[in-house]
């Protein structure tokens, strides 16, 4: 079946399909505001989430933001941010005025650095959900070693994640092989974010710990960052259309709560 001839809209407003919509991000890493939106309208009859990261922000400015949200997308403003305490902080405020939905800290900011971020977003009428990042994927562990990191990958997650809790934050951004660990550290109210995300026999590109949709799902997480297996795919929508349809099967079948 063609994406292109069945929008979204053909499938139940409950139904796993619908669900897996909520549950997928796509990465547009693209150099342009143009390429951006162009890929957005391609993709719109099946992608509801939009991840809008350094290099596109760079290039078109907190514009691309307030564009992607008139047209009825979700953003996440993946901008990693990482200061002192009150710039971090003054920067929540402006981001969340683009309209984004979800918006990242670096957890390696420190405590106090998180604690100012997340009493930003505490005083908002609408605030985004504020995600504090982990581990970078594309980080293994001889690259976490080089840093003067000799812990594991699995355990500086685990520390950064305390420290986010402690700071009041509930949502973190991991990749699929700790996101269980994290589950069990946030308990079901936690909002776990994982890239990474390759359908199977996908190139893996610069990412180290990758995962299928399946396997995240099954893991935990609550959102799925999907990027080159999407965009650089040749039709990118119908690309789009077997990951959710994946992603919907895997909930059809998990276990309810």
């Amino acid at each position: 079946m063609n994406p292109h001839d069945t929008p979204h809209t053909a499938h139940p407003p409950d139904s796993p399909f619908e669900i897996a919509r909520e549950r997928l991000i796509v990465a547009l890493d693209v150099p342009t505001a143009e390429a951006a939106l162009a890929l957005a309208a391609q993709l719109e009859d099946q992608c509801q989430w939009f991840k809008v990261g350094l290099e596109l922000y760079i290039a078109a400015g907190p514009a691309i933001v307030e564009k992607l949200v008139s047209r009825g997308h979700s953003i996440f403003l993946d901008l990693k941010l990482h200061d002192i305490p009150n710039t971090v902080a003054a920067a929540v405020r402006s981001a969340a005025s683009l309209g984004a939905s979800l918006l990242t800290v670096h957890a390696a900011g420190g405590p106090a650095m998180l604690a100012a971020a997340q009493e930003a977003v505490s005083i908002m009428a609408r605030p985004p959900q504020l995600l504090a990042v982990t581990v970078l994927t594309s980080i293994d562990q001889a690259q976490l070693t080089a840093t003067g990191v000799h812990a594991t990958p699995q355990e500086q997650v685990a520390l950064l994640t305390n420290l986010g809790l402690q700071a009041g934050i509930r949502g973190f951004v991991c990749s699929p092989q700790e996101a269980a660990a994290l589950r069990a550290l946030t308990g079901p109210a936690g909002v776990l974010v994982t890239p990474g995300i390759r359908p199977a026999g996908a190139d893996r590109g610069d990412q180290q710990r990758i995962a299928t949709p399946t396997y995240a799902l099954d893991q935990g997480a609550s959102y799925l960052v999907v990027g080159r297996p999407i965009t650089q795919a040749a039709d990118p929508a119908l690309a789009a259309e077997a990951i959710l349809l994946e992603i919907a099967e895997a909930l059809a079948i998990a276990p309810t709560e």
